[in-house]
């Protein structure tokens, strides 16, 4: 059974980093695309980044601070989130089960979730 567990979330003053992971059980990360979302409260679910083995994505709101890769012997994809701002608060998510970051952004694409891990930009 697929499983995708989150971790690395936490409390962080703006400008500060944070390193998440999502690790992938049951299934080999290495042929798929992993994208990873966010949500706040009160808004919608909306696409942060994408890595596939071709290629890899992020929103407009987070070019030039997150960086998005993957260790595949580990079974892992990381986020790191550099210069992090209040606006970055929210439950991320990742997601499996699409080998392409082409549709990255529509949540409908990914049958696969994890659990969600909460990180708050405050001073």
């Amino acid at each position: 059974q697929l499983q995708l567990v989150e971790s690395g979330g936490g409390l962080v003053q703006p400008g500060g980093s944070l390193r998440l992971s999502c690790t992938a059980l049951g299934v080999n990360l290495d042929y798929y695309a992993i994208g990873w979302f966010r949500q706040a409260p009160g808004k919608e679910r909306e696409a942060v980044s994408c890595i596939s083995r071709s290629s890899t994505k992020y929103a407009d709101s987070v070019k030039g601070r997150f960086t998005i890769s993957r260790d595949n012997a580990k079974n892992t994809v990381y986020l790191q989130m550099n210069t992090l701002k209040p606006e970055d608060t929210a439950v991320y998510y990742c997601a499996v089960d699409t080998a392409s970051c082409a549709y990255y952004n529509n949540s409908r694409v990914y049958a696969y979730w994890g659990q969600g891990t909460q990180v708050t930009v405050s001073s």
